[in-house]
């Protein structure tokens, strides 16, 4: 999956956990992703939205309530649902699958799977501010899915990053499709 696309879906807290809850045939419907999520009602409902507006899901023509729609996933979705299926099949504990809900963590690991310093990672995710990947990068070291090393071998000595553990085989689940 290409960086920007995995931005869009992760710029919402719950887009993920919808993906991958509805490629492992929970139904469309909020009835049935709420309690399977674990979202607030409003959370869901932007989720669901964003969905929509990125193409990745649409409204089913002809079922549901005008104010409870149901949802299908388009073809671009069933792609995207195959890799949030895998990625979250990765983590099984509740503070990394919160990590997973925050917008940078997933296009972090992507870029991090091979030593990076931090100028190199920023490169690649142009969007990013210098803070949110401070952060980003703190966070995914305190959950031991990124490891920092020092470059002594050139100057001026500076930190590398690279995925490790968990944090790897998010990236390679993250990396290995295209959408």
């Amino acid at each position: 999956m290409d960086i920007p696309t995995l931005v869009k879906i992760t710029s919402r807290a719950w887009s993920l956990d919808i993906l991958a809850l509805m490629h492992a045939g929970t139904p469309g419907r909020q009835a049935s992703l709420l309690p399977a999520s674990g979202a607030g009602r409003t959370a869901l409902a932007q989720s669901l939205s964003h969905l929509v507006d990125i193409r990745l899901l649409e409204r089913n023509p002809g079922h549901g309530h005008p104010l409870r729609p149901e949802y299908r996933l388009t073809p671009e979705g069933a792609e995207a649902a195959k890799i949030a299926y895998r990625i979250k099949g990765v983590v099984s504990d509740s503070s990394g699958c919160n990590l997973l809900r925050r917008v940078w963590t997933i296009p972090v690991l992507v870029v991090s799977q091979k030593p990076r310093h931090f100028t190199d990672i920023k490169t690649e995710l142009d969007s990013i501010t210098d803070r949110a990947l401070s952060q980003s990068l703190k966070q995914l070291r305190a959950q031991r899915w990124l490891q920092r090393t020092v470059d002594t071998e050139n100057l001026p000595i500076r930190p590398l990053y690279q995925a490790t553990g968990t944090g790897a085989q998010i990236g390679m689940a993250a990396k290995t499709a295209r959408i």
